[in-house]
This record gives C-alpha cells, structure tokens and sequence, in this order.
C-alpha cells in the first residue's frame, strides 16, 4: 500500500489508497487504429457501456481511452452509494419537468440500483456490496416541514414500500445522534467501494473482449469522410461511433463538435475516521450500517466503511474560475468543516482522529438534470449532469448508450433525458464562475435559514 502522505498529495481517492498497489493497462501504443466504437472515459459509465455492446454483439470492435489509471475520476473517489436520487431534488426535478416525468426519473433511479446489485451479486464481484438501506435526516423544524413534503412526494410517485418517514425517536433508535428530529428511510439503497467496483468493472469489459488503454489522453475529436477521427499524442483512431463518457471532465476535451458548454466541474470534499473501537461504536448505535443524508441544500453524506471507519462528505463546494486547471482537489477549510460536522452529530467521537482526507469533482449543469445527447448526429454519444449521484445512475446509463450504440429501441432508450433539450451554460469563465457561485449562495442561503440557531449555538 502506497505511504499515506504521499497519497494525499497526489491526489489518491481513500479507496485508491486502501486499494494498495494498481497496475495500469498500458497506453495506447503510437499508430493508426480503426475500432467499430471508441469510448472515451473508463469509468461507470463507459466500462458498463464497453460490456454492455460487446456482450450484446460481439463482432463490434471496441475500444477505451482514459486520461489516467481508472478509479482516479469520479467512479473510484465518490461516497460509494448505490442509491436513487435523480438530479438534485425530486421537488425540482418536478418543478423543472413535471409530474410524470419525476415518477419516471425516480422508475429509473430505482431500476438503477437493482442493477448494479444484481451485476455485483450474480458476477460476485469484489465491491465491497452491502444493501443497508439510507435515512435522509433533518436536524430543524424547518428541515422536517420540507421533509414532509418530500416524503409525501415520494410516497405519492413510488410503489408502497419504498420509502418509510420516521419521527425523531424512530430516526435515533437508527442512529445516535441527539440532534435528528426526523428522517426519510429508503431500504432498498446499498454502499461499495467505489474503486474496488470501477476495476472490476474493467475485468468484465475485458472479459467480453473490450480494449482498453490507460494514460492516453484524447487531444482531438473532428470529422473526416463519414468517420470520427479520434487524436491522442501518438495515435490516431478512426471510429463509427464516439461515446464521450467523461462526465465532470468533458469541458476539457479539445473537440471539433463542441462539448464545453454542456456541464461544469463542481468539487466536493470527502473525510474518514481511524477505525472506531467497540465502545464508540456501541456509543453511537448506528444500526445496520445504514447510509445516510441530511436534508441540507448543500447536502452531506455519511456512511461506515467495511474497514470499519466513518466516511464523511459534501457541505461547502468548490468551484474554479479557470476550469481546465482541474485542481481544487484539496481545501482545508471544507475538511475541517466535516470534521466539525461529524463530531456535532456524534459527540461521543470527540476525540476520533481523522485518517485521510481528498477531494473530486462532479458534473454539473444549468437545470440540475442528468442529460445523454448527441453532437451533429446519433454517431457520437455523451453523458453529463450526474449531480454527484452517480454511482447507479452512469451504470444503467452505460447500458442505455450501448442500447443506442447498436440502434436498439429499449424501455431504456426512451427514456426522456435523452436527447433531451438542455440549457447551456453561458460561455467564458466569468459568466460561467459567476453563475454557479451564484447558485452555491442561494443554496447556503437556505441552509443558513433553516439552520441559523444550530450554526448560531454551534459557534459560542
């Protein structure tokens, strides 16, 4: 296992870390190369669609480029949860989309889950899998009024069952912490290892005879002759069809048909405890090892890992002027934060030492919605829009792309955020940084609103 400083400083996931010693597939070697697809991006979304084309036609040669080792992105540095919230609230998903189109969003998030349990458990996959369930708590009056609303939106969109509300007493006999004055309790959501998951999912794209090539950085995407011609600093590949699976990274792409304006980079911040010892454990009486969400706009999460330790993430986020630097992975100020934040909801762990700490970015768009679109024709393919809620979302995506990659008309393809009509985000950094800091202090408004006493006793 690498030194734990030095993986910090180089930016390694605490999955990346615990993962121990990796050893990359090799670069694409200088060249030309013809493939039936090329996927650019080898996370959740393209390995699953790399297997998910190949396991359907196998005479289809295809290909897959990431600009680093796979689980660097978002698919090995996120919280791990396998869970179904579509965009950023189903309150503005149904404020932005309507009624029917939320009850179908949340259809799909919930075919999403199933999906990678069903992939984890029939493939035995090293993932780390446990299907423990997520309680959405609140902490203020206030909180649990919008609460309500959203359970009784649930309630009224989903099959009986799916969700369950729990008064404060109910809520604390799931955990111990004093300050819960209600929760959301949904069963049928899980927790992995990020990373572990992503490089299993690279075993079974190989399995079903997918190519894939690490450290090979895109330089350039045009069109020539009736074909997408693909440049890397070596190599150049000539494709029928592109899929553009780089999610919080696609801005960065050097393309002819443009892709810059269809999401930003948004950073979250995640922490994790020294393994707990039987007694703080006993003290904090987290049954079932259930994961777990406040009711904040700028929302944290919070699970156990299956090492024993708490992992903790979100509240404040990060945004760059300059997206292209891609470097905000690291902020003291948010850490500390999480660190405040979890010894407030369990003072028991007043003492617990914080063992590792990184940073990652999400894909964000102007109407918080996922989105898989087209550039000039149905030939290249992209996905973007994750909300940092990826985890099932981009694997049932995967499936969906490869359905549109082989011209399939599924239940999936019909889906309505593809093709969907999106808001582009306004051109230039000023504009673009402007907008969503905007946004980020609306967001911090609310939660000031609704938790000013709590932050007011927090700070005496």
């Amino acid at each position: 296992m690498p030194d734990l400083n030095k993986a910090m400083i180089n930016n390694h996931s605490f999955w990346q870390h615990k993962y121990g010693d990796y050893s990359a597939n090799a670069a694409l070697p200088p060249g030309t190369y013809e493939t039936d697809v090329l996927i650019i991006g080898a996370g959740y979304t393209g390995l699953t669609c790399a297997r998910e084309i190949r396991k359907d036609d196998n005479t289809r040669r295809v290909m897959v480029l990431d600009a680093n080792d796979i689980g660097f992105g978002a698919s090995g540095r996120n919280g791990g949860f396998n869970m179904t919230l579509f965009g950023i609230e189903p309150e503005v998903t149904m404020l932005r989309w309507g009624k029917e189109k939320t009850r179908e969003a949340q259809a799909y998030m919930q075919q999403a889950v199933q999906y990678v349990k069903d992939l984890i458990e029939s493939e035995n996959l090293d993932s780390d899998y446990e299907h423990t369930g997520m309680l959405r708590i609140a902490y203020t009056d206030k909180q649990v009024r919008r609460l309500k609303k959203t359970y009784k939106l649930l309630f009224d969109i989903t099959e009986p069952g799916s969700f369950e509300y729990l008064n404060a007493e109910e809520a604390q006999d799931r955990v111990n912490c004093p300050h819960i004055k209600g929760a959301i309790f949904e069963p049928e959501t899980g927790i992995l290892d990020p990373c572990k998951h992503v490089r299993s999912l690279k075993s079974l794209a190989e399995r079903e005879g997918a190519d894939i090539y690490e450290n090979t950085k895109v330089t350039g995407i045009s069109r020539q002759n009736g074909s997408i011609v693909i440049q890397t600093a070596d190599a150049t590949i000539r494709a029928e069809k592109l899929v553009i699976a780089t999610n919080a990274w696609t801005h960065n792409l050097k393309t002819s048909p443009g892709v810059a304006n269809v999401q930003a980079p948004v950073w979250t911040y995640q922490i994790v405890t020294d393994p707990l010892t039987p007694e703080q454990w006993k003290s904090i009486n987290w049954e079932g090892r259930v994961s777990i969400e406040d009711n904040r706009q700028l929302v944290h999460y919070m699970r156990i890992t299956a090492c024993g330790r708490i992992t903790m993430g979100g509240g404040s986020i990060g945004v760059e002027y300059n997206q292209k630097n891609m470097d905000l992975w690291k902020n003291d100020k948010v850490w500390g934060d999480l660190e405040k934040h979890l010894k407030w909801m369990f003072p028991t762990l007043a003492d617990i030492n914080i063992h590792y700490q990184w940073g990652g970015c999400v894909s964000a768009n102007v109407d918080m919605t996922p989105e898989i679109g087209f550039i000039g024709d149905s030939n290249i393919i992209y996905s973007t829009g994750c909300i940092g809620h990826g985890v099932s979302l981009t694997q049932l995506n995967g499936k969906l792309i490869a359905d549109l990659v082989l011209g399939k008309d599924t239940n999936l393809t019909r889906f309505w955020i593809v093709n969907r009509k999106a808001i582009p985000l306004p051109p230039g950094n000023l504009l673009r940084f402007a907008g969503v800091k905007l946004v980020e202090g609306i967001l911090g408004a609310v939660d000031w609103y609704e938790e000013g006493a709590l932050k007011r006793q927090n700070s005496e």
